[in-house]
């Protein structure tokens, strides 16, 4: 077990499942560190999560994890690899014996380990000390500061309370959960003065109640920055997801005034992938939570502004200016724009479904619903990966996951790697050539009906949860009458403005658009919502990294 002390310093953690290496480390680390941090010490992977994470339901720090490698049941790298989520700002430190060197490094990938130290390190004066000298002085630079907790009080078949609970996941934004039938709900309701007839509640870390509140009054409460510090900038980024993170990073660290503008949570529709196997860099994968959080947090290291909760709902050209105006009446402007305002996924046409929605019906992954799917029958309907990769996911801990595919097979949306896993996940089924005709329930799922395409047959099964990935629309109908897009709303840009050799309608340069240039210049396009993108992470980040090139190639010219 975790031992735990004063709860007033900064943790230094270490876990050995070796009772005397263990006492050593922390023997070691007591006599240089003891004055200033605290130690804790763990014999497994798993009483150090349950230790950092009743740290981090305390508001407590922790600088710096070391770990043994050669662990049973969860070794050092599967152990850091969780306990990165829960302290993403913790240095990461790797124990190692000579032969498992290779592991060591590989781990640099997975969990983006910050040094990997030999056993034995004596003496620590010149072996352990001054590694952790250089580690805590880095983690000292760094912006994790000690964040009290928001609590949200909810019903679990609240679809108000799931889309707050999504809404703060998503932005890394740390909170407990109360239900509102349990006597600290009940508790913090009546401090609130609120009956529990109006859901969710959420207390502020400053103790200020909101009640049902919309995302812009959320994130304003919760220290998300939601306007901008300039009116008038070098780029404008429009989403948050891999193409718009992609862009916000380059164009700061290449030097442009950048700010990124996303109307929920960065990360996109990735940003909900419980896993993505396919990422270059990852071979042992990484989450979409993950892989945002990094983008992020570079992003706003080179100095990109982060606007969050912020709805554009129009594009304005005024000369050299192109301005982004927001739902309030407010606007921004900026020499350039790119548009990386990616897809949502296309609502399910099954009678029911829109009024179950938030109940048990979810749209995308909803990762934070997954606890309650322990041991229950899940459904998910659609055939690409996100659909896979969620059905793999909840496969961990459900009694069963299927999949509903309306056409013939996996293999025509599905990454060959997903397929497989699939086939040999026993807990998990497919169904081909099935629809959703109906969603039945009374304040929450309950039941679906089912329907064989090829027979015609309907069947009725029993589940409380169903999450939805049927295709993608474009975010683009507020660039009607500014932007050119194709018949179902993604953007044009490039060589398909020019299919006959001639510029666009209105374009009054000599020189044809840039390849990822909209008809307007200086307003380009990254991601999904450009016209037959190739809609993966990496080509999307990529034409994030690619824009930014092409920004500064028209800004030179103008």
């Amino acid at each position: 077990m975790a031992q735990a002390a004063e709860p007033t310093r900064t943790v230094l953690m270490t876990v050995d499942d070796d009772p005397g290496v263990s006492r050593a480390v922390a023997r070691d680390l007591r006599r240089r560190y003891g004055a200033s941090y605290r130690i804790v010490r763990a014999e497994s992977g798993e009483s150090a999560l349950d230790a950092l994470r009743e740290l981090k339901l305390r508001g407590d720090l922790v600088a710096v994890i070391l770990a043994d490698y050669r662990m049973p049941r969860m070794n050092g790298i599967e152990f850091l690899e969780q306990a990165l989520d829960v302290y993403p700002g913790a240095r990461r430190v790797l124990l190692t014996a000579y032969a498992d060197t290779g592991a060591a490094i590989d781990a640099i990938n997975v969990v983006d380990l910050d040094h990997y130290l030999l056993k034995p390190w004596d003496p620590p004066e010149e072996k352990l000390y001054p590694v952790l000298d250089d580690l805590l002085q880095a983690w000292r630079r760094s912006d994790y500061r000690p964040v009290p907790s928001t609590k949200v009080v909810g019903h679990r078949w609240s679809a108000r309370s799931s889309r707050v609970r999504e809404f703060l996941a998503r932005n890394q934004v740390p909170y407990r959960w109360y239900s509102s039938d349990e006597p600290e709900g009940r508790r913090l309701l009546a401090a609130a003065g609120q009956d529990g007839q109006r859901l969710p509640l959420v207390v502020t870390p400053d103790g200020t109640p909101l009640l049902e509140p919309e995302a812009p009054q959320l994130a304003a409460h919760v220290g998300l920055a939601t306007t901008p510090a300039a009116d008038f900038y070098d780029l404008v980024v429009v989403g948050g997801g891999p193409a718009g993170l992609g862009a916000a990073v380059y164009g700061a660290s290449e030097g442009l005034r950048t700010v990124l503008v996303e109307r929920s949570a960065t990360g996109g529709q990735a940003g909900q992938s419980s896993r993505i196997e396919n990422y270059l860099g990852f071979p042992d994968g990484v989450s979409g939570a993950q892989l945002t959080d990094r983008a992020r947090r570079q992003a706003a290291r080179f100095g990109a502004e982060i606007l969050t909760a912020r709805e554009v709902t129009g594009l304005e050209v005024g000369g050299a200016a192109r301005t982004v105006r927001f739902s309030d009446g407010s606007a921004v402007a900026a020499h350039s724009v790119i548009l990386a305002t990616g897809v949502s996924y296309r609502q399910l046409p099954a009678a029911g479904a829109r009024d179950l929605t938030g109940c048990g019906v979810f749209y995308g992954s909803a990762l934070t619903e997954a606890p309650s799917c322990r041991g229950q029958d899940v459904y998910i309907v659609g055939g690409a990966n996100s659909a896979g990769q969620t059905a793999m996911y909840l496969a961990r801990d459900a009694k069963s996951v299927t999949l509903l595919v309306r056409g013939p097979s996996l293999s025509a949306s599905m990454s060959y790697y997903l397929v497989q896993q699939i086939e040999e996940t026993p807990n998990v089924s497919v169904r081909t050539g099935t629809v959703v005709e109906a969603a039945h329930g009374s304040g929450h799922l309950e039941k679906l009906t089912l329907r064989d395409t090829a027979s015609g047959r309907s069947e009725l099964v029993d589940t409380q949860w169903m999450f939805v990935f049927i295709g993608a629309a474009p975010l683009t109908d507020w660039l009607d009458g500014t932007v050119l897009r194709d018949g179902r709303g993604f953007i044009l840009a490039g060589p398909d403005l020019t299919p006959d050799g001639r510029p666009p309608s209105g374009w009054e340069l000599d020189r044809p658009p840039y390849h990822l240039e909209t008809n307007v210049p200086g307003v380009f396009v990254a991601g999904d919502a450009r016209a037959e993108s190739a809609k993966r992470v990496a080509s999307a980040v990529g034409e994030g990294a690619m824009a930014v090139m092409l920004v500064h190639r028209y800004l030179e010219q103008s």
